[in-house]
């Protein structure tokens, strides 16, 4: 146990190391005694020392640190009194009295520091005196401080003090209206609408910002009596207060006198030179709607740049949503300049009225040519049978992203059978592109015509035409094209024997000839056809695949047995561990590593003894792989 004696005597020592550890053992063993040598050692040069002292009364706290540090806000070493300050408030309220002391000490600074403290206190026993320094302190420093500080605390009871601050100097009023605004409480409301009409317009501003804050409902008729004769920009406040308050939805219970003259003053906002202003405007228009609405929140949301503020953009476009199909967005459509038509498209992409396809539709072919893959993937997200003589038409053209959408719409959204014979004959597309849409566009319409033309397709001579055929005979169903595939497992292009073998990865486990046409392809002569064997096998469902994984590990090829033995160690095989510890000791680098990250992939009592066992080789990179497997089990072992 430490003697207190002792501390006060290292304490006084001039070493910078015996002070540190005095002022830490003072702090731990709880010594009193040491406050007054402590609050000393903060007026020290060395930081260490500072640190040790303040860390160290924060920790024994009470009035006796109190009233040793409360000398220190006296200093004239800006250091000194902050660090007093910081302690202050941290144990401050162990020892009010000496608090409120000091809010009536005679030099206003002390005051200041103390209406600063008890703003930290977490206490309502603050916030009478803080109100009262706030109504009758000489200094306005004080009163400043005594208002933020209320603010800090955040209690209802300090709300009505506050209000009555509302006609003390600016510099008073700006503290008193945000600490209002963070107390929230509805009984500030009335003196804050009523400070409006005495107020400075920068004031007045604050004010309506802090009602906007504090979001009570019974604000909004007392604002809009005094819109009308309220300067341009507090206006356009009250309007962000206001749609604040209400939600732009509820904007709609306004009467309809009240929503047509609102509106008005929506419209003037939405020039406003601030973005949350312009941002509660166009809340506001979507809720109320109308043509001019829409094409001012239509030109609004034309300049805003959508790549750096891509949610004011999409909130206006959300806006216009809100309003529904208009002639302003028509208009924009048919007529306007590139920004406007990209606002239109992306508004008419979400919004799935009756009129809407019929609009693109129409419009379309007086589109530049660079807005008609927009326009049609927007009417590809709200259309139905009635745009599908339109996406028909769209299969001859020459546009490659027009035709993607068209395929995409006919053959995946529709999956509409009439369009199975043109979407087929795109398969002898020149694009790439064009012709993966295509495949699996006939894929999801399937039926009986498609698959005659498959099979047809698959005795072709062409060996992108057998692949494609084989691929989509497979994604038809295995059982009922076993022959195809069966085919294609022997064809002299090797992609074709891979695409085979994965059409029967699914069935792989379920289907009694899957397992075997699988495994008939181990001692392919191609390696990435052997290679997609072992991907299949380690992906089947099948306790019988063991034996031929284990056969995989004999293949000539290195990546072909890595492959191997990451799908034993996927599939937990157990039986392994043998195999697997003797292939450790491969002269292949990566096998024998891969071999053992496998052995921690597998797990048990086997692989752990395995793994021991190779933490001692002499190749400290094989030893640090299996460190790393044994550490992985050790976690897992642990989680369970």
């Amino acid at each position: 146990m430490v003697d207190c004696n002792d501390l006060c005597q290292r304490l006084g020592s001039d070493d910078p190391d015996v002070l540190r550890d005095a002022a830490f053992d003072a702090g731990e063993s709880g010594c009193l005694e040491a406050v007054p040598l402590l609050a000393k050692l903060l007026c020290t040069h060395n930081l260490g020392v500072q640190e040790a002292a303040d860390r160290a009364l924060r920790r024994l706290g009470g009035k006796e640190v109190v009233a040793a540090v409360k000398a220190l806000l006296r200093s004239d070493e800006a250091p000194v009194r902050n660090a007093a300050m910081d302690i202050l408030r941290a144990v401050g309220s162990q020892d009010f009295p000496t608090l409120l002391e000091l809010l009536h000490d005679g030099d206003p600074d002390i005051r200041i520091f103390a209406s600063d403290i008890l703003g930290s206190t977490e206490s309502r026993l603050a916030v009478a005196p803080l109100c009262e320094a706030l109504l009758k302190d000489p200094e306005v420093n004080v009163r400043y401080q005594a208002a933020v500080s209320l603010g800090e605390l955040a209690f209802a009871e300090a709300a009505p003090g506050l209000g009555k601050a509302l006609g003390d100097d600016e510099w008073v009023q700006f503290a008193v209206i945000e600490a209002l605004s963070k107390i929230r409480d509805a009984s500030s409301v009335g003196a804050l609408v009523k400070a409006l009409d005495k107020s400075t317009d920068l004031v007045a501003s604050m004010i309506v910002d802090a009602l906007g804050e504090i979001g009570n409902i019974k604000a909004v008729t007392m604002l809009l009596k005094r819109i009308d004769a309220s300067p341009e920009v507090l206006r356009n406040k009250i309007v962000k207060a206001v749609v604040r308050i209400l939600g732009g939805k509820a904007l709609s219970l306004l009467s309809p006198a009240e929503r047509e003259r609102f509106r008005s003053y929506l419209l003037a906002a939405l020039g406003d030179d601030e973005d949350d202003v312009q941002d509660a405007a166009v809340s506001g228009l979507g809720s109320v709607g109308g043509e001019d609405a829409a094409e001012a929140v239509l030109a609004h949301a034309a300049r805003i740049d959508r790549d750096n503020l891509p949610e004011r953009y999409e909130h206006a476009v959300a806006a216009l949503r809100d309003m529904g199909l208009t002639e302003a967005l028509g208009r924009a459509l048919r007529e306007g300049d590139a920004a406007q038509r990209a606002v239109a498209l992306d508004v008419l992409s979400a919004l799935p009225c009756p009129q809407c396809p019929g609009l693109l539709i129409e419009a379309f072919s007086s589109l530049p040519a660079s807005f008609q893959p927009a326009a049609v993937k927007a009417l590809a997200g709200i259309a139905g049978e009635d745009a599908v003589d339109f996406f028909m038409d769209l299969l001859g053209s020459d546009n490659e992203a027009v035709l993607l959408e068209a395929v995409g719409f006919l053959g995946g959204t529709m999956r509409l059978p009439a369009a199975g014979e043109p979407l087929f004959g795109l398969l002898g597309h020149p694009s790439d592109a064009v012709k993966e849409a295509a495949l699996e566009a006939c894929v999801a319409i399937g039926g009986a015509e498609l698959d005659a033309r498959f099979r047809e397709l698959s005795r072709s001579d062409d060996p992108m035409d057998r692949l494609m055929a084989v691929y989509a005979l497979g994604r038809m169903g295995v059982g009922d094209h076993m022959d195809i595939i069966r085919a294609a497992l022997a064809d002299e292009v090797p992609d074709i024997r891979k695409i085979a073998l994965e059409t029967l990865a699914d069935s792989c486990g379920h289907e009694e000839t899957s397992l075997p046409l699988i495994v008939s392809r181990l001692d392919d002569e191609n390696r990435d056809v052997r290679l997609a064997v072992v991907e299949v096998l380690g992906g089947c469902d099948s306790d019988t695949v063991y034996t031929y994984l284990e056969k995989a590990l004999n293949d000539s090829d290195d990546w072909v047995r890595i492959r191997a033995i990451e799908a034993l160690g996927a599939r937990g095989e157990r039986d392994a561990v043998g195999r697997l510890l003797a292939m450790a000791g491969e002269p292949s680098k990566i096998v024998a590593l891969k071999a053992v990250e496998g052995l921690g992939e597998i797990g048990g009592p086997d692989a752990f003894q395995a793994l021991l066992g190779l933490i001692s080789s002499d190749d400290p990179e094989l030893a640090g792989t299996a460190e790393t497997a044994i550490a992985r089990l050790q976690d897992e072992q642990g989680e369970r």
